[in-house]
């Protein structure tokens, strides 16, 4: 894949390894809206360090949640759904699979998604686009970033990119872009291609003045003329 190639000449192979972590991956997705990585990693760790237990932040008072991920904007609506996702988590169906658990809705319930790793890549991205205000990017991001399933997130820039390229549908709804994004993408290099793709949009192909003359895949862009 000629695209690929050339974004790894320019942006290297990302390292990144497998966290293990599902709940934390949703909800750092959840603090990462609207806002940039700083403001939500500060907000992540302040979250952690004042309710450091899964359980606690289920558990808190909605104000305390609010207050501890402040730094990552709109506070308000982020605690709401990060508290309804993990009392989904708590009170929704779970495979067998997933072992025993305590009675449904228990605050003593322990926490846990790692039947994920195990199950079919299908019902793991089912019951993840099942929990209140998750996406399929979040499912992907899940899916992904902690156990390296074949998954790949589809962000604004991400689509952005695809589309200037020829790789995506412009204006398609995500649910389409992931899906052509995903069968697009060789085996194995989901990660690689979904973080350099964001690299450039980032960094080079921006949404309304793109870098044309200094992008890497200016000749091999349909859309370079355009701007």
């Amino acid at each position: 894949m000629r695209i690929r190639d050339r974004l790894r000449a320019v942006y290297g192979a990302p390292l990144m390894r497998p966290h293990g972590d599902p709940i934390a991956e949703l909800v750092l997705t959840v603090l990462s809206q609207s806002t940039n990585d700083r403001n939500r990693d500060v907000a992540y760790l302040r979250l952690r360090e004042r309710l450091p237990s899964w359980e606690q932040v289920r558990d808190a008072p909605l104000v305390e949640v609010e207050e501890a991920i402040r730094p990552g904007g709109i506070s308000k609506v982020k605690s709401v759904r990060i508290q309804a996702i993990l009392r989904a988590i708590s009170d929704g169906p779970q495979p067998a699979s997933a072992g025993p658990r305590a009675a449904s809705g228990s605050s003593a319930c322990e926490l846990s998604l790692d039947w994920l790793a195990r199950a079919p890549i299908a019902q793991a991205r089912a019951y993840l686009t099942a929990l209140p205000g998750v996406g399929r990017k979040t499912a992907a991001c899940v899916l992904l970033f902690s156990y390296g399933l074949r998954d790949v997130p589809v962000d604004t820039h991400v689509s952005r990119v695809g589309a200037r390229l020829g790789l995506l549908r412009s204006g398609a709804p995500f649910e389409e872009l992931h899906d052509q994004m995903l069968a697009l993408t060789p085996p194995g290099q989901e990660l690689e291609l979904h973080v350099n793709l964001l690299r450039h949009g980032r960094r080079t192909c921006h949404a309304r003045s793109p870098s044309c003359p200094e992008c890497a895949l200016a000749r091999m862009c349909p859309s370079r003329t355009l701007f």
